[in-house]
């Protein structure tokens, strides 16, 4: 199992940061600085809050289905042929809500219109995710991979063409940005169907009452974690541009500045991919989910800390790097937001193998708990500091609610440091912190800069054995004598 997890996760990594990365770091960066701030804010505030009602969408069934199909296959046709008609009626009801939210909140016409199609995607993006939980829950993580990338690919085709070619001789709108991401998740969207039709054979789709009470019934617990933890997410956009007189600007500056911290919560959240229904499956086969923890929480404290002492020495050259406007109030907020991917890689983590436990009571506790901190935070520090205070207010609730969770799960599965392992993480720390200062001043270019401080904190992971080449070796020779199937 150990093995099936690093070789799937290798690919699911390899193949998002490839497309994901050049998602994140040029089409969506292109159409920022392609078009006014004001405009880019207005579709940033806009996205965040569907988001926030993301929830009325799914009402935890993704989590629930994703963790079932994992302990019992054979539940694939009954539930796929119930849940789909659900999804349906969720879409309805959510895009209601969110149109009257939208309306109350004195959104104008043009962006009402926006939030129509947008609402329309995240329905298809909703049935996208419920899809792909069949088919990692059936351990297909390959497939999976693939289509966790088809439409942002497809969104890259789309808007590289409108953004660096002249075939269509228009200025780029940001319509054409909302249009370019529907089309793509409707064509993904079917296919993952296709799939999910080839596994379980011909559905008849059934709408029975008695079913969507159970379903639903099981799964609130997992739909009240979904929102809560939406609220605490999602939020600070929003809070943004509705608390500022010049709040679609700020928060432009705020999406410029969580967009690498966004580039990197993809790698986190791929953890989480494979992890839930591997930890669901371990569970239900009362095995040990200890070797599993410890490896993906080497790897993720050596991506989170590099990365953020990487962003602290050369964020600003980052940022410069990256846009043409705003740039040092949006190096000012990513200074910040930087470290909240510390506490974020933690929770897709153990608040992953909590979620896969059904410990859902003390994930809500604690998503509570962060809710009501960073909307606090953010009323008092966004008036003050603009973009600035909401960054703060992140860090503040992501740190909290992951350490919540560490300690719960360490209590729930009996996990226990020794302190000379403790001590030898502590260590790992601050040679890293120590070696990429000094490279700093070795001043060569701040590009070679860094792909050298890469190259010593790898070095380094090895001298303090948080990877072991031994380990490493064996796998993949293993993997290759035996040709063990990965799907």
């Amino acid at each position: 199992m150990k093995k099936r997890f690093i070789i799937n996760l290798f690919f699911l990594l390899g193949l998002n940061l490839t497309i994901k990365s050049f998602w994140i770091l040029g089409v969506d960066r292109g159409v920022q600085n392609a078009l006014p701030s004001e405009d880019y804010g207005l579709y940033f505030a806009l996205l965040n809050l569907s988001f926030l009602f993301n929830i009325l969408l799914d009402f935890g069934l993704t989590n629930y289905n994703n963790r079932a199909i994992a302990q019992n296959k054979y539940l694939l046709p009954k539930y796929l042929s119930h849940l789909v008609p659900i999804k349906f009626v969720m879409a309805i009801v959510f895009t209601i809500v969110v149109m009257s939210v939208a309306l109350i909140m004195g959104y104008d016409v043009h962006a009402l219109k926006l939030l129509a199609v947008m609402c329309l995607s995240q329905f298809f993006a909703s049935m996208l995710t419920y899809l792909r939980s069949n088919i990692s829950g059936l351990l297909m993580f390959k497939t999976d991979s693939v289509l966790s990338v088809l439409d942002r690919f497809l969104v890259i085709i789309f808007c590289s063409i409108l953004l660096w070619t002249h075939w269509f001789n228009v200025t780029f709108k940001i319509e054409y940005f909302v249009y370019s991401q529907l089309v793509a998740y409707i064509i993904n969207c079917l296919l993952a169907l296709a799939i999910c039709l080839k596994k379980s054979g011909f559905i008849r789709l059934k709408w029975s009452k008695a079913m969507a009470y159970k379903i639903i019934r099981d799964s609130y617990p997992f739909a009240v974690l979904t929102l809560l933890m939406a609220f605490y997410n999602k939020c600070d956009s929003i809070m943004i541009e509705r608390l500022l007189p010049n709040g679609a600007e700020q928060s432009g500056v705020y999406a410029s500045a969580f967009r690498l911290v966004d580039a990197a919560n993809m790698i986190a959240y791929l953890f989480s991919v494979i992890l839930l229904p591997l930890f669901a499956n371990l569970i239900s086969k009362k095995e040990d989910p200890k070797p599993i923890i410890k490896i993906s929480t080497h790897i993720l404290l050596f991506v989170s800390i590099g990365f953020v002492i990487i962003c602290q020495l050369y964020g600003h050259n980052l940022m410069s790097l990256m846009y043409n406007k705003h740039i040092n109030e949006s190096f000012n907020v990513f200074k910040i937001l930087s470290f909240c991917f510390i506490p974020i890689s933690m929770t897709y983590i153990f608040g992953t193998l909590l979620t896969a436990n059904g410990s859902l009571k003390y994930l809500n506790i604690v998503a509570t708990i962060g809710m009501v901190l960073n909307i606090a935070i953010n009323l008092s520090l966004v008036p003050r500091f603009e973009a600035l205070g909401a960054a703060y207010s992140s860090l503040v609730a992501q740190s909290i609610t992951a350490l919540l969770q560490i300690i719960i799960a360490l209590r729930v599965f009996d996990i226990k440091f020794k302190a000379l392992y403790a001590i030898r993480l502590t260590l790992f720390i601050v040679s890293l912190i120590i070696s990429a200062i000094a490279i700093k001043h070795i001043s060569l270019s701040w590009g070679y800069d860094v792909m050298i401080s890469l190259g010593a904190m790898t070095l380094l992971s090895f001298v303090f054995g948080i990877f072991n080449f031994k380990d490493i070796l064996h796998l993949f020779t293993s993997y290759i004598n035996k040709k063990q199937p990965t799907e």
